[in-house]
């Protein structure tokens, strides 16, 4: 039977990302819930409960939901109520302060009815509880009786007859087994059709063991489809990721939301996967490759191939806080990746290119030419200073005046001298 825990209560507050602390509004029907236990501890904020259809006896533990305004508890086993004293409204209709005061009033008249009312209801409780144990004794009888009668067959009493037969005999009926086997299937399939349909067309009363014996058929009916469907059920082959030829496959197994960032400034590409907010972290296992990385989520792989080769060594993961996200940033390699095959391309720019110029023509060597026989050394009395220029200014350039010192002059008495 199915208990109240703190992963039923997550698992149905999807509306509410999972947080229960702050949850208003949770729904557990048909959850096979025995006792109303821990919501008054773990959800103070909630004002509306659904818990129709469980298997719940007693009404408790809710008298600390002060916010609460809306319980629905129909198709259930209750026979004690308890901490309702604060409920306004009862099936949908609202109590008014006059029929409380009432209540009070006429509570000493009838209290002696209820007590006479609870004692018959207790006898006929015992009754009924007593007819059910006598039901389910029988049940197990027969179970046991028609296990007894109708043996399974595991090949061994095929044998058993198949080695007492002659041998010309042996053949043929060795090829009749599996029509017996398949004969004898349909024969209890067919026996236990006409059980379930008598089952179901019987009168019950309604009351909680009449509830428990229809979810224990309902139970073992649904075992007896998860046997068969486990008996047809084919072994998956394993996920391909990697095939023949080396090629890594993209795989998302899982089912999370990705995205793939190539962050060109930090010459990285980033992975954030959405894994689940609340799942541990010593389920996820993550393994970065040249060209591709894969995940394993609860053993489900998750693979992603990059456009570019990445540094192993290099990358790192991170998980993130608030989100549950998981990052994974991974330094590229200055080569790209076509076709299976590794081409280089050199990320040029205007540094690059001069340092490629300057490898490029240290590479070649130059050789000078020198004449054998000549081995003196340079004449330094040739080696010229270079005059230093001066910078020439702008404007007109004085007049240069000749002095009588200059061996170039001559004195023209027919020139007026300067003044």
């Amino acid at each position: 039977m199915g208990r109240i825990t703190e992963d039923l209560i997550r698992r149905n507050a999807e509306h509410n990302d999972r947080i229960i602390f702050s949850l208003e509004e949770l729904s557990l029907h048909q959850q096979e819930i025995e006792k109303l236990e821990h919501i008054d501890k773990w959800c103070r904020d909630l004002k509306i409960l659904y818990l129709q259809n469980n298997l719940i006896g007693k009404i408790e533990n809710v008298s600390r939901l002060k916010k609460l305004e809306y319980l629905n508890l129909a198709l259930n086993n209750i026979e004690k109520i308890e901490n309702l004293e604060v409920f306004k409204w009862l099936d949908g209709k609202e109590i008014e302060r006059s029929e409380r005061i009432q209540a009070l009033q006429n509570y000493p008249v009838i209290e002696q009815q209820v007590r006479e009312q609870e004692n018959a209801y207790c006898l006929k409780r015992a009754k009924d509880k007593e007819e059910a144990q006598r039901k389910l004794r029988e049940e197990h009888e027969d179970e046991d009786k028609r296990q007894r009668n109708n043996p399974g067959f595991d090949g061994r009493w095929y044998t058993d007859i198949n080695a007492t037969l002659p041998s010309s005999l042996e053949s043929k009926d060795h090829l009749q087994v599996p029509e017996i086997q398949e004969e004898e299937h349909n024969k209890k399939k067919l026996d236990e059709s006409e059980d379930d349909l008598e089952f179901w067309n019987k009168p019950s009363l309604f009351t909680p063991e009449s509830r428990l014996e229809t979810l224990r058929h309902m139970e073992k009916q649904r075992k007896k489809q998860e046997k068969l469907s486990d008996r047809k059920k084919k072994v998956k082959p394993p996920r391909t990721l990697i095939t023949e030829d080396g090629k890594a496959l993209n795989v998302n197994e899982p089912k999370l939301e990705f995205s793939l960032k190539d962050d060109e400034k930090r010459n990285q590409i980033i992975l954030d996967l959405a894994v689940y907010r609340y799942m541990d972290t010593s389920l996820i296992d993550v393994d970065v490759q040249p060209t591709y990385v894969r995940v394993m989520v609860k053993g489900k792989p998750f693979q992603l191939v990059f456009p570019a080769e990445v540094k192993p060594d290099s990358s790192s993961a991170k998980r993130s806080q608030t989100t549950g996200h998981l990052v994974i940033c991974m330094p590229k390699v200055e080569e790209i990746i076509t076709g299976g095959r590794q081409t280089f391309k050199s990320m040029k720019t205007t540094l690059d290119s001069g340092r490629e110029q300057t490898s490029s023509r240290s590479k070649c060597i130059e050789k000078l030419e020198v004449d054998p026989s000549k081995h003196s050394f340079p004449d330094v009395t040739n080696i010229i200073l270079e005059k230093k220029h001066t910078p020439r200014r702008l404007g007109s350039e004085p007049k240069i005046i000749p002095s009588e010192e200059d061996p170039d002059f001559e004195d023209n008495p027919e020139v007026p001298p300067l003044i």
